[in-house]
């Protein structure tokens, strides 16, 4: 967004307030990614790699694999109940 072609005092029109929002919501959900893809690596780095060293052996992959699988549905649940629970206070208040 170009905000030099901006209307004098700074006001936004409606599309271009759309489009500042989309692109803060792109910015939010990519930091949630990589939050989530950070948290995911320590965590089951820590839980599954005993000797660190240069490959991975059978069992370490296996356990990374499954680890990050039930991370993930974790993520997943946490975000789709939170959401829900989003939703319903937004309609209680109106």
């Amino acid at each position: 967004m170009d905000f030099s072609s901006s209307p004098p005092g700074g006001k936004l029109g409606s599309a271009d307030k759309e489009q500042l929002m989309d692109q803060v919501k792109q910015q939010i959900a990519l930091a949630n990614a990589q939050e989530l893809l950070q948290k995911m690596s320590e965590k089951c780095y820590k839980k599954c790699i005993s000797k660190p060293g240069t490959t991975l052996d059978n069992s370490e992959q296996k356990c990374i694999a499954m680890c990050m699988d039930r991370y993930m549905d974790s993520w997943n649940l946490v975000s789709r109940v939170y959401s829900q629970r989003l939703q319903r206070e937004r309609a209680r208040l109106q």
